[in-house]
């Protein structure tokens, strides 16, 4: 949670499949498993593997050629990483919390299922401490936790996919490398050093379809986190930097020392926070390496994360969304244009369980993967049996089956990477184009350079219905359904301005509203602005307190109505009486469904 190059060598890889070791390694044993179970498993793998050829013992492919191989992606979400930790420390199965957090248990048709729904990779995220006692420090792996593990990985390699096994939150030990005590941040290092010579030494020789991943968001400012360092906290913003650049050199350096496919295996490196703008800061470094060209680096995406990650059921597809997400994604060609790869490790819109997709999902998806056949990034869905319902093997909505089957790299393979680029770049200017056009109304007011524009900023209390929150006015970022009634600002006098939800049902409650004067500080410095009349459906509202003109960027100026953000009042505040006592910048609080908002105010010269 939270693709051609190459021709002969990719098509090599592709008709060979995967030569499978069986064991589980002697340094990850602590306790046994039964003896059925292991003939079960042990079965299970030779029969899928009994006829398939050993690959090359030299990874030929570099990390650009493989992301597109590795096509379009899902994460097994909430399953291996669901965490039991303290009912492993009382005695129970480490893979007993595979279920916790509602999934069911991950099978082989549930996997074959995501292959033949378009998904060429699986990402398995792990919470390894489920079968360590590392309190104790005792770091050794417990041998049903790395069985499980292998069985999955065998799962993806038999349904001929990729796959990418982590260390995922894992109850938040990473803070301990935020410790003030040194012994405390060393026991962290040896968690993880160990942890992972353990698993690298148990997966040395199979297939170079399998990616270890160094960590998944904890590199950045979860090495901060208290939850179980309670004296976390102490590292800076720059040393949360440097710390993360430490751990993702120790993690290349020591896959790279344990032998086998792990001195040339594609390696996935965790982005600062996986947050692209600080994965693309230059405190952020990729690690040397002595492999050569086997480096990805991660980073997620969910923006906004109103849209993608809450439970509220709103729209997207505004200009400035689109722009938005084009933006962010090209920034990531920093990491492609130096010859790593990249892949999104999460991305989605998030349905909270139900395979019932949100409203315009199938434009934000489209955009999405098409930005990422642009750049050649492997994207990999966040689902938790939501979209994709394991137990049926299938994603039931068709618009959005039919969006992600066409992704799948047998489907783009058909194409030339000229053709799959030249399909992508139309997507993107053409989403854009018609964007523009449907929340587009002809009596909005453009915004200019040389014109100050009225207008009600506001976003509900459930997200479902917003219009141009933000210090920049666009007209276009809307909810579809709002009606804008804006003001073009001449100079001092009285104005009106309004939203009207009555197309959409109504909208609950607020979470944040302003008022917005765009360029209101560069064309009318030190003007203030009155309100004098506050109407909710038609009738009069009294406001719970004394609000004031600022600015937050020097530009637009703003009278906060609803903002949770501000508790205290800035500097800059004026009022037209002079009068800064009770200030306020909460001053509108409702909480049930309304449909008009109305304002009138006075704008005067200082």
């Amino acid at each position: 949670m939270k693709k051609q190059k190459g021709r002969s060598v990719i098509a090599a890889l592709l008709a060979g499949a995967v030569l499978m070791i069986s064991g589980c390694g002697g340094d990850s044993k602590k306790e046994s498993v039964s003896s059925a179970d292991t003939k079960e498993t042990a079965d299970s793998t030779a029969a899928a593997t009994e006829s398939k050829p050993s690959e090359p013992d030299k990874n030929e492919l570099t990390a650009l050629e493989v992301t597109k191989l590795m096509g379009n992606g899902i994460n097994l979400g909430n399953t291996m990483e669901a965490y039991n930790h303290k009912a492993y420390l009382s005695g129970s199965d480490p893979v007993s919390a595979q279920t916790l957090w509602g999934m069911p248990v991950t099978t082989q048709d549930m996997i074959n299922g995501m292959k033949a729904a378009g998904f060429d990779t699986l990402r398995v995220p792990i919470a390894w401490t489920n079968g360590i006692n590392y309190e104790d420090e005792e770091y050794v792996i417990d041998e049903r936790l790395m069985n499980r593990v292998d069985e999955i990985v065998n799962y993806a390699l038999n349904a001929d996919m990729y796959v990418i096994i982590n260390d995922h939150w894992d109850g938040s030990w990473w803070g301990m490398f935020g410790s003030a005590s040194e012994e405390t941040r060393v026991k962290a290092m040896d968690l993880y050093k160990t942890m992972w010579h353990q698993i690298a030494k148990h997966f040395a020789d199979y297939s170079y379809k399998l990616v270890f991943e160094s960590a998944n968001e904890e590199l950045g400012d979860r090495l901060n986190d208290k939850d179980i360092a309670e004296d976390s906290g102490t590292l800076s913003k720059d040393q949360c930097f440097e710390t993360t650049n430490m751990i993702n050199s120790e993690f290349v350096k020591l896959v790279r020392s344990t032998g086998g496919k792990n001195a040339d295996r594609f390696l996935l490196i965790a982005g600062y926070n996986t947050d692209i703008v600080n994965t693309c800061d230059d405190r952020y470094k990729m690690p040397e390496d002595t492999a050569d060209s086997k480096l990805i680096v991660s980073v997620h995406f969910y923006t906004p994360w109103d849209y993608c990650g809450t439970k509220a059921v709103n729209n997207w597809g505004s200009p400035k969304q689109y722009e938005e997400m084009n933006s962010m994604l090209k920034k990531l060609t920093k990491f492609t244009d130096a010859g790593y790869g990249v892949i999104i490790g999460e991305y989605g819109v998030l349905t909270d369980g139900s395979p019932e997709p949100k409203p315009d999902s199938d434009l934000w998806f489209t955009n999405f993967l098409n930005n990422c056949d642009l750049y050649n990034y492997c994207p990999l869905l966040w689902d938790c049996n939501g979209l994709f319902r394991r137990n049926e093997g299938v994603i039931q909505d068709k618009m959005i089956a039919g969006i992600f089957s066409s992704r799948c790299y047998a489907e783009e393979s058909k194409l030339s990477e000229t053709e799959v680029r030249a399909n992508a770049q139309k997507g993107i200017e053409d989403a854009l184009k018609a964007a523009d056009e449907r929340m587009s109304d002809p009596d909005d007011i453009p915004a200019t350079d040389d014109t100050a524009v009225a207008w009600i900023m506001y976003q509900s209390s459930d997200f479902n219905a917003a219009y141009s929150v933000g210090d920049v006015y666009d007209p276009t970022n809307k909810s579809v359904g709002i009606k804008a009634k804006n003001a073009l600002i001449e100079g001092a006098g009285q104005y009106t301005i309004s939203l009207d939800f009555s197309a959409m049902g109504g909208a609950k409650g607020v979470n944040f509203s302003a008022i917005g004067i765009y360029n209101g500080e560069k064309l009318f410095p030190d003007y203030t602005i009155t309100i004098n009349s506050f109407k909710i459906d038609g009738e009069e509202y009294e406001l719970t307190g004394k609000p004031y003109t600022s600015s937050d960027d020097g530009k637009c100026t703003r009278v906060n109505l609803n903002n949770p953000y501000i508790n205290t009042v800035p500097d800059d505040a004026r009022t037209a009486d002079g009068d800064r006592a009770d200030l306020s910048a909460q001053v509108f609080k409702i909480n049930r469904v309304f449909k008009t908002i109305e304002i009138t105010f006075t704008y005067a010269a200082p």
